[in-house]
């Protein structure tokens, strides 16, 4: 089957992840559950404005396992993502080690590119049947959930406004503009409150300059 004709791809959900009303993701569409299934059965999953916060949500709730729940190897994170109760759980643990090359037991850091992006890619592969991203998809999600590869760093651990002003110009709406502006916020010092006030699209603006100012510091400063 064609993974863009699965629920989770147009769900803009690629983790498949139920819809709880305490869970307010960032970038959650308006009404944030599936309608009623074409098939019959009952609204379940989330929706999101755009694959890249799909992707962005996925990220953040495998972390939340290692963080929260201490859940270090494809085992441990599997068995609580796909319970047995509702999945093949052994035939899951080990589609997702054969996709990552890794053993089922081995540690992982979730907040290392290097480990996050590839259980993420397993996981969307597994619940859609396929992987109906291109690269710069995944990575776009994955910078929205403040993991980008080594070498590279995010707004919320280095504060550079350039990697905030590229989150900006690929943003997907209103919801992009407001995350950034908290993300961009320490560089705008006294203007912050006033950035917030001017609302998502005028702040992006603001944002944009700002960072601009930034690059064109940089590009003056000896490589």
């Amino acid at each position: 089957m064609d993974p863009r004709q699965t629920r989770g791809y147009r769900n803009r959900n690629p983790g498949n992840i139920e819809h709880q009303p305490a869970n307010r993701w960032q970038g959650l569409a308006d009404p944030p559950i599936e309608p009623p299934p074409a098939g019959g059965g009952a609204p379940r999953f989330a929706r999101f404005i755009s694959h890249e916060y799909g992707i962005r949500a996925l990220a953040m709730l495998l972390t939340t396992y290692q963080d929260r729940h201490g859940l270090r190897t494809i085992r441990g994170i599997v068995t609580r993502w796909a319970p047995g109760r509702e999945n093949d759980t052994e035939a899951y643990i080990a589609a997702v080690a054969r996709r990552m090359d890794r053993h089922p037991r081995a540690g992982l850091d979730l907040h290392s590119y290097a480990d996050l992006r590839p259980l993420v890619e397993a996981v969307i592969q597994h619940e859609l049947g396929g992987m109906p991203y291109d690269r710069a998809t995944i990575d776009a999600g994955l910078r929205l959930a403040g993991v980008v590869p080594e070498g590279r760093t995010a707004v919320a651990r280095s504060g550079t406004a350039r990697a905030a002003a590229g989150t900006a110009a690929a943003g997907v709406g209103s919801v992009a503009a407001v995350e950034v502006i908290g993300q961009v916020a320490p560089h705008l010092g006294a203007a912050a409150e006033l950035a917030r006030a001017l609302g998502p699209w005028l702040a992006g603006a603001m944002i944009l300059g700002v960072a601009g100012w930034f690059v064109a510091q940089r590009m003056r400063r000896p490589a």
